[in-house]
């Protein structure tokens, strides 16, 4: 099955083509990373992809459904850089995970049991179990990464969309958060990660993608890691486009 079919994309922003005729299939079971210099346009790919932002011209197909037509948005857990608002909003880390499958249907009842079973072992999975009632702002950046993971396992998808997951985490929360991609990968979840760095995740990469520079966004190269030498300078960049830089989002409204 097709998991993403995008076909001749196109993203403007005030006249300034971001993305330009990005044909790309991902098939399921792919651990996919995507790479890119600065401004080649990775994040808004993948906004463009979940339907965050809008195309110039093109599709996008998920699961073999038009994007307008898709509604089974509980098949896709984004894990964002980070949650806004984290440090202003007093909520805590069960409440953060449980979030992940309110649906507008379910948003004003109460949690259920199979949610919190599913919340559970996702916490125990990640090792934050102990740390359930803890306000989201006290912990370290990479154990709220692996509270944004937990979210994303408690929904049970199959696919999974991750931004900059190895980005300024310590070396024991990588470790855990490696293991675990790979684990969840085992069970036959797609992957999706943007990242600028495949040297702590290339053994788990099935399929690389650089994306073009000076805000081309057209695909360099597509296959299987390494990525040749010719793209090192491709692969080695942090920061995204300025049009990159707005808050990833929670969830995906669709939902």
């Amino acid at each position: 099955m097709s998991v993403i079919d995008v076909e001749r994309a196109c993203v403007e922003f005030d006249g300034d083509h971001v993305l330009e005729n990005i044909d790309l299939r991902i098939e399921a079971g792919e651990f996919v990373a995507l790479l890119g210099p600065n401004g080649s346009g990775k994040s808004t790919l993948v906004r463009a992809i979940l339907g965050l932002q809008p195309l110039e011209h093109g599709r996008v197909r998920l699961f073999d459904e038009p994007l307008g037509r898709f509604s089974d948005w509980s098949r896709i857990a984004l894990v964002p850089q980070r949650l806004p608002g984290t440090n202003s909003i007093p909520v805590s880390v069960w409440e953060t995970v449980t979030s992940g499958r309110i649906t507008p249907r379910s948003r004003f009842k109460r949690v259920g049991k199979e949610a919190k079973a599913a919340a559970q072992l996702a916490l125990t999975e990640v090792g934050l179990w102990p740390r359930r009632h803890d306000r989201l702002e006290t912990l370290s950046g990479g154990q709220q990464r692996r509270v944004l993971i937990a979210r994303a396992l408690a929904t049970s998808a199959d696919l999974l969309v991750m931004d900059e997951p190895t980005a300024g985490i310590d070396a024991e929360n990588l470790t855990h958060l490696v293991h675990l991609l790979g684990e969840l990968h085992k069970q036959g979840v797609t992957v999706l990660v943007v990242t600028h760095e495949l040297t702590d995740i290339e053994h788990l990469v099935t399929r690389a993608i650089v994306l073009g520079e000076d805000r081309t966004g057209t695909i360099r190269y597509d296959g299987p890691p390494p990525v040749p030498a010719s793209f090192a300078d491709a692969v080695h960049h942090h920061d995204d486009h300025p049009h990159d830089q707005s808050a990833a989002p929670t969830g995906l409204t669709p939902r």
